[in-house]
């Protein structure tokens, strides 16, 4: 990879970070794939098939909201919480880039080990 940065990407270092570590828990990783089929489920809900308490399903929302992954809507007393796919396709593009990145560092290596 070269000094001069990264390829033009929609995500900033930061965000992409952001993403990374919020989906560095399984337990997070497990409810977006909950939330995944685009229906909104409370926190009640979330928490219904796990051995986790309601407080520990909060805090890990939380975690995902402050990354983007996730929307909170009030519905009533409770919140609804729904995926936000938009992140996820950003992370995407971000390791296609890097992936390109690697990809041509390796094919410059590759050439240079075969002069």
């Amino acid at each position: 990879m070269s000094n001069s940065g990264p390829a033009r990407n929609d995500i900033a270092n930061e965000e992409a970070a952001a993403i990374f570590a919020a989906l560095g828990d399984p337990t997070r990783v497990a409810l977006v794939g909950r939330l995944s089929d685009g229906s909104a489920c409370s926190i009640t809900e979330l928490a219904a098939d796990s051995a986790l308490t309601r407080q520990a399903v909060t805090k890990h929302l939380q975690v995902l909201e402050a990354a983007g992954l996730v929307t909170r809507r009030k519905a009533g007393r409770e919140s609804q919480y729904a995926l936000s796919p938009q992140p996820l396709h950003d992370a995407r593009q971000y390791l296609e880039v890097v992936d390109r990145q690697w990809e041509q560092a390796l094919g410059r290596l590759k050439s240079f080990l075969e002069q």
